[in-house]
């Protein structure tokens, strides 16, 4: 028995090497997909829970709705992406905000 780890990429050939490190990282991906659906699924169920105490909240709400249309290909023509644009600005302006980083 020995301490040493031994490393069985070394010992395998390139494409094997290969095969293993997309396999990593398509389960990588496949993780932090799931882990990103149940986050905006909980940011999603504590939207819902209670209407909007006031003018900021409502904007977030509707921040994080025209953040998700904006990801759409619905939302792929110009005009939409500068509506978009704009009234995300106009969040910003009307609240007092610095501007957000999240958006299109």
């Amino acid at each position: 028995m020995t301490d040493r780890t031994i490393d069985l990429d070394e010992h395998r050939g390139m494409a094997a090497q290969k095969a293993t490190e997309l396999r990593r990282l398509r389960v990588g991906v496949q993780a932090d997909q799931a882990a990103l659906k149940a986050r905006q699924d909980a940011l999603e169920k504590m939207l819902l829970t209670l209407p909007a105490a006031g003018w900021p909240e409502a904007v977030e709400k509707a921040r994080y709705l025209l953040t998700l249309f904006a990801e759409t290909p619905a939302a792929d023509d110009p005009r939409r992406r500068r509506l978009i644009k704009r009234v995300l600005a106009d969040f910003d302006r009307l609240l007092g905000d610095a501007p957000h980083s999240s958006g299109p």
